[in-house]
């Protein structure tokens, strides 16, 4: 196996295959980190908004867009929230600006007049179907997992995705009524420093990740 190296500075990034300039794709991919330490700098509903504003164009299979966001900001909501998390990652949603619970919306087939007009019939069947929506629910939303990250960084935020916590216990604490279902929560806010102790990891090669039939 072999694998990439993890020291930035010392890589020499092909550029020619890239549609973006250099500094985007490091900006959102090789120079970025998962971040758990943040300043005290706020991050405002604009700024979310901002982020969504991206993300949302993002696919999904018949364009559901089931994602669905819990923004946790309030000292009461961050203990509530971290009272279902591992024990190491409490003290981090505590002392983040604010936590993104980031869930699945089972129920949205019922847009589907909206979102996906050609696919208006397929309401009343998917109604019929709960197990099938969870996981075309479930599925899609974490595929706009990855675009709410990037967007994340795109505009200027950093990220933390956590997947340590009780999501049966999130959505009994907060999607009683809706009906949404938790799949994991990612800090946001402005790092502090490197926002990380720790060094930058290898990846995996092409080679080690692909075939070809």
């Amino acid at each position: 196996m072999t694998t990439d190296s993890a020291t930035i500075d010392s890589l020499d990034f092909p550029t020619p295959a890239y549609a973006v300039a250099d500094e985007v794709a490091d900006l959102l991919f090789r120079e970025a980190r998962t971040i758990g330490a943040f300043t005290d700098q706020p991050v405002s509903d604009d700024e979310l908004a901002a982020v969504y504003d991206l993300l949302k164009w993002g696919p999904t299979a018949m364009n559901t867009s089931p994602l669905r966001l819990l923004v946790v900001r309030s000292d009461e909501g961050k203990a509530r929230l971290a009272a279902h998390a591992a024990e190491g990652n409490r003290d981090r949603i505590l002392a983040a600006p604010l936590t993104l619970v980031v869930a699945a919306d089972p129920a949205f087939h019922r847009l589907l007049p909206v979102l996906a007009p050609h696919r208006a019939s397929m309401v009343d069947a998917l109604e019929a179907q709960p197990e099938q929506r969870a996981g075309m629910a479930r599925q899609n939303t974490l595929i706009q997992t990855g675009y709410l990250i990037t967007a994340l960084r795109a505009t200027g935020l950093d990220a933390g995705p956590i997947g340590g916590v009780d999501t049966t216990g999130i959505d009994a604490e907060f999607f009683a009524e809706s009906g949404w279902q938790s799949q994991l929560v990612v800090l946001v806010g402005h790092r502090d420093g490197v926002g990380t102790p720790h060094p930058r990891a290898a990846r995996l090669a092409w080679s080690d990740v692909s075939a070809t039939v």
